[in-house]
């Protein structure tokens, strides 16, 4: 029971897990802003339009039977505004971590040493050769 525990610790303790506890969090706040923004802001926008400051009221009956379409409409809308403001984000992020590689330092230049040593080798070689 105790190795159980042990291995459970070490589970949450990894470092993907905590980052998607994290993820879950903030996606819970989030959707709880992209709601409201819907809610808000773009459906009485969209009211001003439409007559209907909710699509919410929009329904239909078909033999007792309430087919409540405009709630479906506001889930396409609050899925359309999460997913563009998650595209938004993403790319922004990308931008951040795909930087254009720097160009590699020039090398640094020769010390008198290593010329000497240059010349001297150069001599040798010609020496042999000649």
């Amino acid at each position: 029971m105790k190795a159980f525990f042990e291995e459970f610790k070490k589970f949450i303790a990894r470092g993907n897990v905590m980052d998607l506890a994290v993820g879950v969090m903030i996606g819970g706040a989030f959707n709880a802003i992209t709601t409201s923004l819907i809610n808000d802001v773009i459906m009485p926008l969209l009211g001003i339009f439409t007559g209907s400051i909710s699509f919410a009221a929009l329904s239909l009956t078909v033999n007792g039977a309430i087919i409540a379409y405009g709630n479906f409409i506001q889930a396409v809308l609050n899925f359309l505004v999460m997913a563009f403001v998650v595209f938004c984000l993403v790319k922004s992020i990308n931008k951040f971590y795909h930087k254009k590689p720097e160009a590699p330092p020039a090398p640094p230049e020769p010390s008198a040493e290593e010329i000497l040593l240059a010349e001297i080798r150069d001599f040798l070689k010609e020496q042999a050769h000649g």
